[in-house]
């Protein structure tokens, strides 16, 4: 399989989440080997961040990269949607300080990429390959694994205490491949609890929330007119963001990825401890005679 990039441009705007910040965005071509590179560019000299897991500086709410002073919020639904087209090398020009939440799924930036087509380059993939168990847990009983999996397989649990996950699937398993993630997860939304809005404003979050780019819940259940997209909705947006956390490897992952009430912080975790291991992954770009572990083909080439 080869490296992919874009084939052409592509332009969005829109507000953050968080800051509420107006940016403009700019996915542009990148060359073989470059992997994903966000440049900010309202600030001269521009600053880039080439994406590591090291890069991640904050994870409440949301996860963060940083280079020296500065910094990009939000960034994992682009991150889910670049992964979930197999997309290798792109740069990303960002005028402000957090990625716009768009309608809060994976959907808008999907289309984006489908509008700019994907180009195949003159250079094998690189697949991370999981060898051996890796494992990552926290004080509130929270946990997330890596295991070795020909494909690449998430399972994902949540517990929350709220009227509205009684009546939705609280667990959910993809078999990943750009067909699968289209159509299961990417139009599924970010959710928040009214009651916390006060508090979270109060810390300068959720300046950009609304019902037009989050599920929102209050005591008797979900606020927005429409409901859910789905009735798993939840479930299947923490495996977007999963998709997107991890994809802060800079590479598609061959194995197998399982959590239990997870987030940004403990996705992040297991990349770094796994990194920390060079006996517990690979890097690949053959496999034989046996099929590509990993299916993008419904994303829309231009050779």
């Amino acid at each position: 399989m080869k490296q992919r990039t874009l084939a052409n441009a592509i332009h969005a705007k829109g507000i953050g989440l968080h800051t509420g910040h107006q940016a403009h965005i700019t996915l542009r071509p990148a060359p073989v080997d470059t992997g994903i590179v966000f440049r900010r560019v309202d600030v001269e000299p521009a600053v880039e961040f080439k994406v590591t897991p090291e890069l991640v500086a904050e994870t409440t709410l949301c996860t963060t990269i940083r280079a020296g002073n500065k910094k990009i919020a939000t960034i994992e639904h682009l991150m889910s949607a670049l992964a979930g087209v197999g997309m290798d090398n792109v740069y990303i020009d960002i005028d402000a300080d957090e990625v716009p939440i768009m309608d809060g799924s994976a959907s808008h930036f999907i289309f984006l990429i489908q509008a700019a087509g994907i180009k195949l380059q003159d250079s094998p993939k690189r697949f991370l390959v999981i060898k051996q168990p890796v494992r990552v847990e926290n004080e509130l009983g929270g946990w997330a694994e890596f295991k070795p999996h020909r494909g690449y397989k998430l399972n994902f649990a949540i517990k929350f205490n709220h009227p509205a996950f009684k009546q939705t699937a609280e667990d959910m398993t993809l078999e990943f491949s750009s067909t699968s993630y289209f159509k299961e997860v990417s139009r599924a939304r970010t959710f928040g609890f009214f009651n916390d809005m006060e508090a979270l404003r109060a810390q300068k979050l959720a300046l950009g929330a609304s019902l037009d780019n989050a599920i929102g819940l209050d005591e008797q259940g979900v606020m927005n007119k429409g409901g859910l997209r789905n009735k798993d909705e939840f479930v299947r947006h923490k495996i977007l963001d999963a998709v997107g956390d991890l994809f802060m490897s800079g590479y598609a992952i061959v194995g197998e990825f399982s959590a239990f009430k997870s987030g940004h912080a403990l996705n992040n975790q297991l990349l770094r401890k796994l990194f920390s291991e060079p006996g517990a992954f690979e890097f690949m770009t053959e496999f034989g005679d046996q099929d590509d572990p990993i299916n993008f083909d419904s994303s829309k080439v231009l050779v």
